[in-house]
């Protein structure tokens, strides 16, 4: 029998912890292995028992969430999940401990919003179990129940012409999940103040996703921001779509541009990179540049292979450099895929492609 994955859930509200017990116990997969209300019990708990991944509030009495991952990572690293509020103070601080070596964010469940809690079951499990095949992980498959999940026809019919006619621009769809932070940051850097117009898909709760955007606005060459409705896709501009609205690359004329709009979760994710590459495959075919990067689960993969078959350029990201291959790797497996290729090394297949 398959060992389980071991949980320990660290959050001063007692409802929260409750909740997220409920959440992670429903997985046939997970055992909860103790639940602290601060840092301090919560290291009470290690020393009894080694957990496999850890859920840790950002904001806590008697020690922050951020200076006790610091010494978690420092002493003896174990895979960390925040776990947030969602206020915008929350939003810059979450960030940040993804920059210290948390796995991912989740979205700190709200007691009384029927509908969050039956859709965020399905994304909190993911998350969780993805943080336990990363990093110290990474050679464990990590274990995945698939749920019936909705597809892109949800939301956009798939399309029916092959390809569109060649123009001059060309335009970037990316998307990324767990590990995708970290990964975008190092991608987007790469790229020249004249990059082509792009849109990326990173998921990640609301809120978060406009304190993403501005914190690589402030270190990248190219503009970052978090996508509007109607918001043109220009060269030298990346577009961020934003935490639980689906995102679209549309066109008028040879001007493209984006839809924000609410729908159903789709591949479980809302947005969801299947939405955003249906899309691309519809509304620029073969004028397109696709990027799949680190992420759990399959979302993306459909999409991309609608965009290969379109005439668009796809990309990978290599297993080596991903903290989860499951997107990359689904990609992959449909025969999606033209191109696998390292981190390092995409920013400059993204541009050698959009150029011919």
């Amino acid at each position: 029998m398959t060992a389980k994955t071991k949980v320990l859930i660290v959050d001063d509200s007692a409802v929260v912890r409750q909740v997220l017990e409920e959440i992670i116990s429903s997985d046939s997969s997970m055992e909860v292995v103790g639940s602290a209300r601060d840092p301090f019990v919560a290291a009470d708990i290690m020393r009894r028992v080694a957990p496999d991944v850890i859920t840790l509030d950002v904001e806590m009495p008697r020690m922050d969430g951020i200076t006790f991952l610091h010494k978690i990572m420092m002493q003896k690293p174990i895979p960390v999940v925040m776990c947030s509020s969602l206020t915008e103070k929350n939003s810059e601080t979450a960030l940040k401990a993804l920059e210290y070596g948390a796995v991912d964010i989740i979205e700190k469940p709200r007691m009384g919003v029927k509908q969050y809690l039956e859709e965020s079951r399905m994304i909190i499990c993911d998350t969780v179990k993805a943080a336990a095949g990363a990093r110290l992980g990474r050679s464990k498959k990590p274990l995945i129940k698939v749920e019936p999940k909705l597809t892109a026809d949800a939301i956009l019919e798939k399309p029916s012409s092959r390809a569109m006619i060649q123009t001059t621009e060309r335009v970037v769809v990316v998307g990324a999940s767990t590990g995708g932070t970290e990964a975008l940051k190092l991608f987007l850097e790469a790229l020249p103040l004249d990059a082509p117009g792009m849109v990326i898909v990173q998921h990640m709760p609301e809120h978060f996703t406009a304190a993403f955007s501005r914190r690589l606005d402030g270190i990248c060459r190219v503009s970052v921001k978090e996508a509007q409705n109607d918001d043109t896709v220009v060269r030298g501009r990346v577009l961020i779509a934003p935490g639980n609205k689906h995102t679209l690359l549309k066109r008028s004329g040879a001007r493209y541009y984006v839809e924000v709009k609410d729908g159903p979760l789709v591949s479980r994710h809302r947005p969801s990179v299947d939405v955003l590459f249906r899309s691309a495959a519809r509304y620029a075919g073969k004028n397109a540049v696709a990027v799949i990067m680190t992420g759990m689960g399959d979302d993306g993969a459909r999409g991309m292979l609608e965009m290969k078959e379109a005439g668009a350029y796809t990309i990978a990201q290599d297993e080596a450099t991903c903290i989860v291959f499951g997107m990359p790797k689904e990609a992959i497996k449909l025969g999606a895929v033209r191109t696998v290729s390292p981190l390092d090394h995409i920013a400059g297949v993204v541009m050698r492609e959009s150029s011919n």
